[in-house]
């Protein structure tokens, strides 16, 4: 096979997958010792196939899509995950060393922990290579085991820190095929598999982890060619859309939102062209969680728990470095932020509802109905309120934004567009209901 120049810079799209590959690496409060810290590794875990059954975690993860292009539409294709780095602490004795739970080096202590280090397999090549024969990259990671020694501050050997990978071995399978379009298009597949040597079934999910992929995903670029976005196919391409077979790896378009060059396949759901948020300065390793809500929570933490969630790992003391540099411009910043991306328009015209016209401004009695699933929602039954705007989807679907009558708050939330969302068929004119019975009578 000829080689083909990469030219593509794949890293537009790194900060969302580095925010995939780290998503649960280290959660607050950031110490060894928290219990949530003590079953990590949650997400897109590629286990050896030997141990997938014991350790609950599939051998192999694939992502299907669609491209449009030709024969010489280059493709990139990067495998990225995490290999577990196991980190134990030895204290000196007499003969040699003895493992220990923790070591005490001046204002340090040591503890235990599983580190974990990037790991990446490319592959560059033609769509017109792919669909003559499927490319088969193999790769393999030795074990490495290294010991950086400990010393007092009188300079005495005081224990030692061993850091040990174990061998990863596997394979990356690229696939392309012809579908049936107006223009030239195929299905791409990218599989990576897990070949490396296992228990055997018996050593149970933490030693199987040793051996695994964390945090596995794709990256996939394209030059000279263009990526179809299966959540939004166009027409032409909705069945081929829907006959790819993606295990445990959901492909969206990343990137410039001009272009559709990239993808990534990640372990977890997202949309299209996915975003981290720009008032974001640094990863919390909890991408559902609220910047401003972990900062302030990090604020809180003793000395001592910062002191023990420094030494736990390098990147959980980056996180309280950057927090207790918090500018209070810089805390604003994370407060909120509104970016309407409103799916939605204004209505025009008021909507009949049992014969009386309903627009902003009206009151209408709330009935939530059966099919919503907020528990909160069974407070609202009854209440009355006033009619703010009337919306229409972009499956011509009215709703109704209200604000309650008796709410204190009701002009914070007319000010800065925060209503509560009704159908017509869940309220009714206040004109037409009892006067006589629920709040804001």
């Amino acid at each position: 096979m000829a080689e083909v120049k990469q030219t593509l810079d794949l890293s537009a799209a790194r900060r969302i997958a580095d925010a995939v590959l780290y998503e649960g690496y280290v959660l607050y409060p950031y110490r060894a010792s928290a219990q949530k810290n003590r079953l990590r590794w949650q997400f897109g875990i590629i286990a050896p196939r030997a141990d997938s059954g014991a350790a609950g975690e599939p051998w192999e993860m694939q992502t299907e899509c669609l491209l449009e292009g030709s024969a010489d539409t280059v493709i990139h294709v990067r495998a990225r995950f995490l290999q577990v780095q196991s980190r134990t602490v030895e204290q000196a004795a007499e003969r040699g060393f003895t493992r220990v739970d923790a070591l005490i080096a001046g204002d340090a202590t040591i503890v235990p922990w599983e580190e974990g280090i990037e790991r990446e397999v490319d592959a560059v090549l033609t769509s017109g290579e792919l669909l003559h024969a499927a490319k088969i990259i193999p790769f393999e990671i030795a074990a490495v085991e290294k010991m950086e020694n400990v010393f007092s501050e009188g300079g005495r050997l005081i224990g030692r820190i061993v850091r040990q990978t174990w061998n990863l071995t596997g394979k990356l399978v690229i696939t392309a095929e012809m579908i049936d379009a107006p223009a030239p298009a195929l299905k791409l597949g990218v599989r990576v598999e897990n070949d490396s040597l296992g228990g055997n079934g018996c050593d149970g999910r933490d030693e199987a982890l040793r051996r695994s992929f964390i945090g596995a995903h794709f990256m996939l670029g394209a030059e000279a060619g263009s990526f179809i976005s299966l959540i939004d196919p166009p027409a032409w391409a909705a069945q081929a859309a829907a006959a790819c077979a993606n295990l445990r790896a959901w492909p969206v378009l990343v990137g410039d939102r001009t272009r559709r060059d990239m993808m990534l396949a990640a372990p977890i759901i997202l949309y299209d062209y996915p975003e981290i948020a720009p008032e974001s300065r640094g990863d919390f390793f909890d991408a559902t969680e609220v910047d401003e809500l972990l900062t302030l929570r990090t604020m809180t933490l003793t000395d001592e728990e910062k002191r023990e969630a420094r030494d736990t790992d390098a990147r959980a003391a980056a996180i309280l470095r950057r927090v207790d540099k918090m500018t209070p411009e810089i805390m604003g910043e994370l407060h909120g932020a509104i970016r309407s991306r409103r799916q939605t328009a204004v209505a025009e015209r008021p909507v009949m509802i049992d014969g009386v016209a309903v627009g902003p401004g009206s009151r209408v009695r709330l009935h939530p109905g059966a099919r919503r699933a907020d528990a909160q929602d069974m407070f609202l039954e009854g209440r009355v309120a006033t009619v703010e705007q009337i919306l229409v989807d972009a499956e011509k679907r009215t709703y109704l934004g209200v604000t309650l009558v008796d709410d204190p708050a009701a002009d914070l939330h007319q000010w800065y567009g925060r209503f509560l969302y009704f159908s017509p068929d869940e309220v009714e004119p206040w004109e037409t209901s009892s006067k006589a019975v629920g709040y804001g009578k």
